[in-house]
């Protein structure tokens, strides 16, 4: 078992940054790829960016990429999600997950969550 607790969300302008951690306690962090993923009200939850187990290999959707930055210190535990010129579009839940597999996309593969920070972006 794994739990998974975010942290940084708030409210900001837009074109200002913020930076998410989420903290894993339980069994190895460093077992597990780790994914961040949205939810917008109304929306289906999206994929934002994942990182494999050592910190390898990241990967982004279309739609953050040049402005967040995925990362991660396993011996902290974390993963932290750096948030760069953001817009109101991106305003959303933020959720972070564990998988315990092979690196992916989908958030069907994930096998633990966390419960989420809300980050609102002002026009």
């Amino acid at each position: 078992q794994v739990q998974l607790v975010e942290s940084g969300g708030g409210l900001v302008q837009a074109g200002g940054s913020l930076r998410l951690s989420c903290a894993a306690s339980g069994r190895t962090f460093s077992s597990y790829n780790m994914g961040w993923f949205r939810q917008a009200p109304g929306k289906e939850r999206e994929f934002v960016a994942l990182i494999n187990k050592n910190g390898s290999f990241t990967k982004y959707a279309d739609s953050v990429k040049g402005r967040f930055t995925i990362s991660r210190d396993n011996a902290k535990n974390t993963v932290y999600l750096q948030m760069n010129t953001l817009n109101p579009e991106d305003t959303a839940v933020y959720l972070c997950a564990a998988d315990g597999g092979l690196y992916s996309t989908r958030s069907l593969s994930y096998d633990y969550w966390g419960q989420g920070t809300q980050v609102t972006v002002s026009s």
